[in-house]
């Protein structure tokens, strides 16, 4: 954010840069609520620099840190990668925030998260109710006066039976449409058995003249846990968001955990982080294409796929001691080093999967029946994608050129050569026809990591007050395995201070914005992931389509549902 911007938000809107305490990760300002709704138009369309897309939009319970509630954005402007949080602070819940679903279309569920998950309210929203909990559910669960456990909890269930009745009832019995409109209840179970959602759509005869999307049957309270574990042993919970992206998941955490300690990763390790990031990218693209073809009625993808990804498991086994979910990143590092002959295994995967790509194209983008089924359909416009926050493969199919990999390079990508696949027309085929090609970038991005491996340390020294005791050790002296016991089950404070650390997963942005109170627990962790925005957008682009093509819909986008829920 440039001072001139900075002295124009103060002028106009009373805005002041954060300093309460240490934020790392974007430029962050405070505004005041009379002030926040004209800041934040003004953002996106009148700054020196545009902030043109709503990334993120969450909230802090501040009765551990002074009282009150902290109402964030994160914004982000395209053209040169720049993010900026503005801050809102709130000193009752009572107070009502204008809704900015008006300047972004995305906010309308983040800000149905907000209300569901704190209580905070917003004037203005055009459906303000619970999103990830039934509507029946009693309390909120981020505040800091929840229990963490059910069992904690008076009324475990969090329900009154009349309420639930009611629902249920709305269930069985969905308002019928007037004037020859039919209402069709698809789910909860996903139409392809890919997890468990319902959609709602209103039909005029094959045509979709509404559909509402009805997310939360995977809703773990993955962000309230946090609070619960401490910054190291949070680590498993991170590659569960989007259980099939693996170490992708661990990533940005891990990042925004070293952002705010200071520590400094060695060079092996971070290209033994990139090599598994982009090993996971292709198992993770591999699926959606052989879920997306059976989706459509295609079982041919799906068995040449899933034979390339069992040995690119094989590897990652090999590596890490697990599959879908290693849990093999560290805060400051990984886990353990590379085994002997990773080299050639690693090679032989990459080798094994580049050769499967011209079959699965033969199956897909150059078949004449998938491209009926997905060319045309689902069409964003650029518009479309920026009010919507698009990220990832979806958002540069619509002719951005925007990789985070590429424009805030972080764990080394600035040294590896790749292109960013980009298309212009925004269907269903040009995401398929992208995404296939990222494939074959990651496979050129593992060819260089392999090639060019350096020796050396896999965990940081550089801050050893954060950083837990070296297992190895452990097992030669009693010392110790004294403190690595203490340690790990007692975890190690961190600095006061807050951290915002962006990464581009398969699916699109994935963003964690920590706050640490200095315990060895989080005080707060709050997940963006790019599949909850990429699922609202459905609506956007359903509308005025035909029944037959939701299916194309909802699976071009590429999202899981625990991504989505949390």
């Amino acid at each position: 954010m440039t001072e001139a911007l900075l002295q124009t938000l103060a002028q106009r809107f009373g805005a002041e840069p954060y300093s309460a305490v240490s934020y790392v990760g974007a430029p962050s300002i405070v505004v005041p609520l009379n002030q926040l709704h004209d800041a934040l138009r003004f953002l996106r369309y009148e700054a020196s620099t545009r902030y043109e897309m709503l990334v993120d939009l969450s909230a802090i319970d501040e009765a551990g840190r002074g009282g009150g509630f902290t109402l964030f954005y994160h914004l982000l402007n395209l053209d040169s990668a720049a993010f900026l949080t503005v801050r809102c602070p709130l000193f009752s819940s009572l107070l009502e925030v204008p809704t900015a679903s008006d300047i972004w279309p995305a906010a309308d569920w983040y800000e149905r998260e907000v209300y569901d998950m704190f209580g905070l309210r917003f004037s203005g929203h055009p459906d303000l109710r619970r999103i990830l909990l039934p509507d029946f559910w009693q309390g909120h669960p981020l505040l800091k006066s929840e229990a963490g456990r059910a069992t904690e909890r008076p009324d475990p269930f969090g329900y009154d039976p009349e309420s639930l009745n009611k629902i249920l009832q709305g269930y069985m019995n969905p308002e019928q449409g007037d004037d020859g409109e039919m209402v069709v209840n698809i789910g909860p179970n996903h139409p392809g058995t890919d997890g468990i959602i319902r959609l709602v759509l209103r039909l005029r005869g094959e045509r979709i003249t509404s559909l509402e999307q009805e997310i939360g049957y995977h809703h773990r309270g993955a962000e309230k846990v946090a609070e619960f574990h401490t910054f190291h042993n949070y680590i498993p919970y991170t590659n569960r968001i989007d259980y099939l992206g693996g170490v992708g998941g661990e990533l940005p955490y891990v990042l925004a955990c070293e952002q705010m300690t200071g520590i400094e990763v060695p060079p092996r390790a971070q290209a033994m982080r990139v090599m598994l990031a982009e090993i996971f990218r292709l198992s993770s693209h591999l699926v959606w294409i052989s879920s997306l073809g059976h989706n459509l009625g295609a079982m041919g993808p799906a068995f040449y796929a899933f034979m390339e990804r069992e040995k690119l498991f094989d590897v990652i086994e090999e590596v890490c001691g697990g599959r879908m979910h290693p849990a093999f990143y560290r805060i400051g590092g990984v886990a353990q080093d590379l085994p002997e002959g990773w080299k050639r295994n690693v090679l032989r995967s990459c080798d094994a999967v580049e050769e499967r790509i011209p079959e699965l194209e033969a199956l897909t983008t150059k078949s004449y029946i998938f491209q009926t089924r997905t060319k045309g359909i689902a069409v964003y416009t650029p518009e479309q994608a920026i009010d919507w926050a698009l990220t990832g493969p979806n958002l540069r199919a619509c002719g951005f050129d925007f990789d985070i990999r590429k424009k805030l390079p972080y764990s080394g990508y600035e040294q590896y050569d790749f292109d960013v696949p980009v298309g212009t027309d925004g269907d269903a085929f040009t995401r398929t026809v992208l995404r296939i090609e990222e494939m074959r970038q990651s496979l050129r991005i593992i060819r260089q990591v392999v090639a060019t491996m350096p020796d050396g340390p896999i965990l940081s020294d550089n801050k050893p007050r954060y950083s837990l005791a070296r297992k190895e050790r452990a097992l030669e002296d009693i010392e110790t395995m004294i403190h690595h016991f203490i340690e790990v089950g007692r975890g190690l404070p961190f600095p006061r201070g807050e951290s915002f650390f962006p990464t581009e997963t398969s699916k699109g942005l994935t963003c964690y914005t920590l706050v640490s109170d200095g315990s060895a627990n989080p005080y707060r962790v709050r997940i963006r992931t790019p599949s909850f925005a990429h699922f609202q957008s459905v609506k956007a682009v359903g509308v005025g389509d035909v029944l037959g093509n939701v299916i194309c819909l909802i699976g071009s986008i590429d999202y899981v549902l625990a991504d989505i829920d949390r």
